[in-house]
């Protein structure tokens, strides 16, 4: 099996972690809603600089037939116009909001039932396969947000801003399902749109409602921090998604609270107590559940006429060309029917059933 999803799913979840109580910073200083926009606007800007640069260092290539990621179509808009709504607009409000109502120690531990919330929609909803070593790995992972959530001395707690952290984390859920729908297509493409709409709508929420940023160093703060930890995160997601799989990269995106929780030690000088030692020891022993799962066995492809990214070296990409090709490209071509087996996740190529 191809290693480097596991290694987009972990530097997304390490990059996701470390916004929980980078955000926090801000929040004595923008309202909520505005600063989930500056996030998502970080998000279009830094990746549309990106574009730019590499258009400019490449010259026409980009332009050329079979071109690395395959470009979205119109009958992927309802998938991505869902991702936007849940993830790119919802989730955000959600999460900014609940977090200028509890610590971001304690926000950070909540971001762990993003991978409950997406595990459990991709088996329920899109029928995607788990194994035991990965519900076990799972049930790790939720014992140890239980430990780092543990502080006798807090007393009765105010529900509300758990409530609206749980809320986010749901919608991300959904919109990672939705996205991995998409996953094959270009990542950068995906994450530049969904960064535009959602940082147009949720600013002009804020500003029409008398909650707008004014130019300053706080809002360019907003946007570094949205550009890198969300920008960034999402495009190595959508990678993680296309080899994964929505239910595993949901699972080592859990690895984010953990990051997060040790960002706030650091940012906002939050005590070190052994809940927390215990939640590291857990995750590190629900990470080796999943890398050593081992699914093999007898399955069928029908045959496919799409478009996606591949190189000829990976079966089934053995189809003639004319002239030079460049590797990995993308182009339409025709995945004959075939029976084979070998070890591989839910990724793009293997929805079947069990």
């Amino acid at each position: 099996m191809n290693t480097l999803p596991l290694l987009f799913a972990i530097l997304s979840a390490v990059l996701f972690g470390a916004s929980t109580p980078l955000a926090k910073l801000l929040l004595g200083e923008i309202h909520p809603i505005a600063l989930a926009g500056l996030l998502y606007t970080g998000v279009f800007l830094g990746l549309g600089a990106y574009t730019l640069v590499t258009r400019g260092l490449t010259g026409a290539r980009r332009a050329i037939p079979h071109s690395k990621d395959a470009a979205l179509v119109k009958k992927d808009l309802p998938w991505l116009a869902g991702a936007i709504l849940a993830g790119g607009i919802s989730a955000p409000v959600c999460l900014m909001s609940g977090l200028s109502r509890i610590s971001g120690f304690a926000a950070s531990l909540l971001l762990n039932f993003e991978g409950i919330a997406t595990a459990l929609i991709a088996v329920w909803f899109f029928k995607e396969n788990a194994g035991k070593r990965v519900w076990l790995a799972l049930a790790f992972m939720t014992a140890a947000g239980v430990f780092l959530a543990w502080s006798p001395e807090q007393g009765r707690p105010d529900l509300t801003g758990p409530i609206l952290v749980l809320l986010a984390m749901i919608g991300w859920g959904l919109d990672n399902n939705l996205t991995r729908q998409i996953s094959d297509k270009d990542p950068f493409q995906i994450a530049t749109i969904k960064g535009l709409v959602s940082g147009t709508v949720l600013l002009s929420i804020a500003f029409l409602t008398g909650k707008g940023v004014g130019i300053g160093g706080a809002m360019v703060y907003g946007l570094v921090v949205g550009a890198v930890c969300y920008g960034l995160s999402l495009v190595l997601f959508i990678r993680a998604l296309k080899g994964l799989g929505a239910f595993r990269t949901g699972a080592f995106f859990s690895l984010g609270p953990f990051v997060g929780s040790l960002a706030s030690l650091v940012l906002l000088k939050d005590a070190l107590r052994w809940p927390m030692v215990s939640a590291g020891l857990l995750m590190i022993v629900a990470v080796a559940l999943i890398l050593g799962e081992k699914h093999i066995h007898t399955h069928s492809h029908e045959q496919n006429v799409h478009s996606h990214s591949h190189s000829h070296g990976d079966p089934p990409h053995f189809h003639p060309h004319q002239g030079k090709v460049h590797e990995p490209h993308t182009h339409e071509h025709i995945h004959e029917a075939t029976d084979h087996v070998h070890g591989h996740w839910p990724d793009t190529q293997h929805r079947h059933r069990h």
